[in-house]
């Protein structure tokens, strides 16, 4: 997946996984908070929602408070991060069944609503596709899935927008040189696509009503609906 296991398994990056990732990702917790917003324009008060990349629990955590009906799938390839989202969520971990692996791990529903957050930049284009397409499978007609993660232009652009992204991490306390080498980090180990490619893998997939609805430096969020 072109990351490192350490990231998402070293018990000293896994503990300060919430502290980083806020310190990253603009608006994080807006962000957290618009995506219970549009899934819950069309799921269900009681609903079973798919959460590709559960690890961590930050975004559950909001959903399960937003929608204390909702019941949810989370799933995420480390043991050790999947206990972080167990811990974050406290007794709202009672409402989460919880599946080591990836997108063939999950269930086959079918699911009121997915999401996946900070997770499919991780993927090549090729598995980026075949995801998207699992999910969209394991949905019901009409249910809405909401995705959001590195997305930047190519060319020219993209190290811009990189130095961007560095500069962002540096007014948020990260070190200079830390936020300046993660983003070399993302260019050299992410297999990152361009806003226009991410918007078409999830049309191909089978999604209509594809919206951009948050945009965050080299972050970008998309929200569509199961035709």
């Amino acid at each position: 997946m072109n990351v490192p296991e350490s990231a998402f398994s070293d018990p000293a990056a896994v503990s300060g996984y919430a502290e980083r990732t806020a310190r990253l990702v603009p608006g994080l917790r807006d962000l957290h908070r618009m995506t219970a917003l549009l899934l819950a324009e069309r799921a269900p008060a009681e609903a079973r929602v798919l959460v590709l990349g559960a690890g961590g629990g930050l975004e559950l955590k909001v959903l399960a408070e937003a929608q204390p009906r909702w019941r949810f799938d989370g799933v995420d390839p480390s043991a050790e991060m999947l206990q972080l989202a167990r811990a974050a969520l406290g007794p709202l971990a009672a409402r989460v069944d919880w599946h080591e692996g990836y997108i063939d791990t999950a269930p086959p529903g079918p699911f009121a609503a997915a999401a996946c957050l900070l997770t499919l930049h991780f993927l090549p284009e090729d598995e980026r596709r075949r995801t998207v397409a699992e999910v969209h499978r394991r949905l019901r007609p009409g249910a809405p899935f909401v995705v959001a993660h590195h997305s930047v232009p190519d060319g020219a652009a993209r190290a811009r927008w990189l130095a961007r992204n560095a500069a962002f991490a540096a007014a948020s306390s990260v070190p200079q040189a830390q936020a300046v080498a993660g983003a070399q980090a993302l260019q050299q180990r992410l297999p990152l696509l361009t806003p226009d490619t991410d918007a078409t893998i999830l049309r191909e997939a089978g999604f209509a009503d594809v919206e951009l609805f948050y945009a965050g430096l080299t972050f970008k969020g998309w929200v569509g609906r199961k035709a």
